[in-house]
Parts: structure tokens; sequence; C-alpha cells
């Protein structure tokens, strides 16, 4: 079955934007905090004024810690075809730590503090042939990084 359009895994967890992604958070006007997913109220308890904005996060970040997943989640969260993966956490501007599936490395090329980029990929196709896109992090195509002699076991 032909693929017709796409949606996203859920409304309001990321959009298009030129010719990438941003995530859909909260920014607090009072405090500084930056959430995500987007947050009804400033959430810091020191915040007297609880003022929240959306704001766009990303689409750069800095890993900062990773997992291999490697047992296939309840059909909640289902992928096809489903494969070991690996989950990433990525520290974006500001300071705000977001979870995600990364892709475009090898478990192997992984290393903590590369830099990431947001990006969207089809999770799986839903039963009216739609894409279902989730986003994720890939490894950013960094000047330092195209660097003769850089790499993962630099």
């Amino acid at each position: 079955m032909p693929i017709m359009e796409s949606v996203p895994i859920v409304e309001g967890l990321f959009e298009s934007v030129g010719e990438g992604i941003r995530l859909l958070g909260t920014h607090c006007t009072s405090c500084g905090a930056h959430y995500f997913p987007r947050s009804l109220s400033c959430r810091n308890p020191f915040c007297r004024e609880k003022k929240i904005v959306d704001t766009l996060l990303g689409p750069d970040g800095t890993l900062y810690s990773y997992t291999l997943q490697t047992y296939q989640p309840p059909p909640l969260f289902r992928m096809a075809p489903w494969a070991p993966y690996v989950i990433g956490l990525v520290e974006l501007p500001h300071g705000i730590r977001v979870m995600g599936m990364l892709t475009g490395c090898a478990p192997g090329e992984i290393r903590i503090g590369m830099p990431m980029q947001l990006t969207s990929e089809t999770l799986y196709c839903n039963e009216e042939g739609r894409a279902v896109l989730t986003y994720k992090f890939k490894p950013a195509n960094t000047a330092a990084d195209a660097a003769p002699g850089r790499g993962a076991n630099s």
C-alpha cells in the first residue's frame, strides 16, 4: 500500500521548520526554565510568576548519555520493522535534556559529547497507509567532525 502522507506520532511534539524539525516546548519568562514536552505551568518551586510561553527547542545538541535498547517494547511503542536501537539523552541549549532514539550511526560509533541534530523518521505505517513520524537525533555534520583524523576512536 503506497504511503499517502505522514502524521506525527503525537500532535504538538515537534514541527517541520525550514529543512529540519524543532521540538515544541515551553519556556518560563520569569525564571528561564525550559520544558519538553510542553508544560502548562512552570514547575520551578522558586519561580514566583510562572509565566509560560511556547518555544521551539533544538535543532542542535550534545549527547549526554545513551543506552542500547535490545528488547521489543510493548505494542503501544511499536515500530516496523523492529530491531534493537539506541536511545540517547541529548542536552539542548538552555540546559534541557531530551531523550530520543538515535539514528545515522552504529552503536560502536557513538560517543558521549558528540554533537547531535534533530531529525524525523518513519516509525511505522498506520492502518490508513500513512507514515507515522517520530523525532530522533543523528550525529551532526560539523566541520570539526569532517576534519582528517577525527572519528569515533580519536
